[in-house]
């Protein structure tokens, strides 16, 4: 075998750095890296290339340590490599990487679904969010018969093309919330809202009475920063879709088993006609899920008109490290216990903030959080955008300078896991309190 054409580093290696990793990077993938946001663009300088995690850190290339706040954008409840997902995820190992045949494991982690979410009758699973979503639009338009979907500013539900119309998370963070390479003709099939305002949901229906298969939402938002649904927002968007015979879609990839064990349905005491699941249930690995009442899953093949497939989804790796995720999350005193350490952490920050004297508040719900640099938490996109992002770029890099890692956007919430601890805390409001100082002073 010839030699490699450069240099292979190891990852920790003391003979490497970031700025060394991004340049090798830049040569070989698009902008360095494989999802946007991750190329630091809305913050600057440059992007930390982590070669592992354990417990709440991450650990660069350059060897210096992190209180992960980012937790792998979201699914990291128990932290990363917790030892009981890994010994599951090598036990299934060893038995077979993929068979693109059932196997018991994904009807076991359904089961499991089924329990924790009254309303799911039955699961699909996918291979990742993205594709969860995509398909549950497919299902709301092959039932209903209509091809219009109701969107809202600054959600994000992943990189199928009707979805990025207005979309927020890293289309936000790099400045493209409407991706080139969307045709028009099936943009104006989505119809965009705006979160938090029942009247421009109601207006997009009088305008197309029966056109409308179904409406998709973050129940609460995360890929705006964590934005919370004012009270009776969600109810009515319920009432909205049973007066029009739409299909109510939670995109619950983010908050499901986030803002609680039921998700946000289970918070809000609001239930959808289908919800998607990400890579939360797979404990971090790649995989997503569509579940709903029976009437409408039915309608997937091989049942039904709606063709869905996947030769990895049900993957017995990905099921193995959710099925162990879910029962650790599920056992008494986990969400007490992670939510008292997350609500701990937006109230020291929300000290730190009056302190400092700057406009900037967090709040949190469930184990996400977010923070923003306005005087209020926001209600919509506008608002989420109406805040000080040069003064959260000094923000940002000097919590990493202290050893704190949050996600590279203005627009992203962050998230606490089991493995953070009191300590952990203490430390990073010691960083935000210097870090605020700071940007006050700047």
């Amino acid at each position: 075998m010839p030699p490699p054409s450069r240099p292979v580093v190891k990852p920790g290696s003391p003979s490497t750095t970031n700025a060394e990793q991004f340049d090798r990077a830049r040569k070989v993938l698009v902008g360095g890296v494989n999802s946007a946001v991750r190329a630091f663009r809305a913050v600057g300088g440059t992007p930390r290339f982590i070669a592992r995690g354990e417990g709440a850190y991450v650990w660069d290339v350059e060897g210096r340590r992190y209180i992960d706040y980012l937790g792998s954008w979201g699914p990291l409840l128990l932290g990363h490599s917790e030892p009981r997902v890994v010994k599951a995820v090598q036990e299934a190992a060893l038995r077979g990487l993929s068979f693109g045949a059932p196997n018991m494991l994904e009807t076991d982690l359904a089961e499991k679904i089924c329990e924790l979410y009254p309303h799911v009758d039955r699961v699909r699973f996918t291979s990742s969010g993205t594709e969860a979503t995509m398909s549950a639009i497919r299902l709301a338009r092959g039932h209903t018969r209509r091809q219009k979907l109701i969107k809202f500013e600054g959600c994000y539900h992943g990189t199928a093309d009707s979805l990025l119309v207005k979309a927020g998370s890293g289309a936000l963070a790099f400045g493209t919330p409407t991706s080139a390479g969307v045709p028009e003709d099936l943009a104006r099939h989505t119809l965009v809202a705006t979160f938090n305002d029942l009247d421009s949901v109601a207006a997009l229906f009088e305008q197309y009475p029966d056109e409308i298969a179904g409406l998709i939402v973050e129940p609460v938002a995360g890929n705006m920063n964590l934005v919370l649904p004012r009270d009776g927002f969600l109810q009515g968007l319920r009432d909205l879709c049973d007066r029009h015979h739409a299909v109510l879609i939670f995109d619950e990839v983010m908050t499901g088993f986030r803002v609680g064990l039921g998700g946000a349905q289970a918070w809000s005491g609001v239930t959808p006609d289908l919800s998607t699941f990400g890579k939360v249930i797979g404990g971090g690995m790649p995989v997503g899920a569509v579940g709903g009442v029976g009437l409408l899953m039915d309608q997937f093949a091989p049942l039904g008109p709606v063709y869905q497939a996947g030769t990895l989804s049900g993957n017995p790796i990905a099921m193995a490290a959710g099925l162990m995720t879910l029962e650790i999350i599920s056992r008494p005193g986990y969400y007490e216990r992670v939510e008292a350490t997350t609500r701990r952490l937006a109230d020291g920050l929300n000290a730190a903030g009056q302190e400092a004297g700057v406009p900037f508040c967090a709040q949190s719900c469930g184990t996400m959080a977010g923070l923003y640099f306005r005087a209020t938490p926001p209600g919509n996109l506008a608002e989420s955008q109406a805040q000080d992002i040069e003064r959260f770029k000094l923000f940002y890099h000097a919590m990493l300078d202290g050893g704190v890692y949050l996600p590279p956007s203005p627009v992203e919430a962050f998230f606490v896991s089991s493995a953070h601890s009191a300590a952990d805390i203490d430390r990073t409001l010691e960083v935000a309190r210097q870090a605020l100082q700071s940007s006050a002073a700047a």
